[in-house]
């Protein structure tokens, strides 16, 4: 049993068989927490650009509003993933950037993505984001 402290502070340590008198649930806004292999295979980026390169990713449910963390299956080699984000309803848009005078492409494979999704009724306009 995880220890958890009291309200009036004592903590009845992990070796006590009976519940604290209040047990503190961690809080947030993060409804759905997931993470994905995607095969990818991206086009080369031309020399000095940052192109948006978009991907069906189907199977997964990912919907716009939802905050992606893209990581590639090896080293991108002088070509940078600096953004992605969904687009669209299953679709994962990736910006890529060459700085490098010839044209890279990155590496194909199987991408890992997170994805966090906020809860639907989360109200953003409130004054507190919150709930320390």
């Amino acid at each position: 049993m995880v220890a958890t402290t009291n309200v009036d502070g004592s903590n009845p340590g992990p070796n006590v068989v009976t519940l604290p008198d209040t047990v503190q649930y961690p809080i947030g806004n993060v409804w759905k927490i997931g993470t994905f292999a995607i095969a990818l295979t991206p086009a080369a980026v031309a020399t000095v650009t940052a192109p948006i390169q978009n991907f069906a990713a189907t199977g997964i449910g990912l919907q716009v509003g939802d905050q992606v963390d893209v990581s590639p299956p090896s080293a991108t080699a002088n070509v940078a993933l600096c953004s992605a984000w969904v687009s669209a309803a299953d679709q994962l848009s990736i910006q890529w950037v060459n700085p490098t005078t010839g044209s890279l492409t990155p590496p194909a494979g199987n991408y890992t993505v997170a994805v966090l999704r906020r809860l639907p009724e989360w109200n953003n306009g409130g004054a507190l984001q919150m709930d320390w």
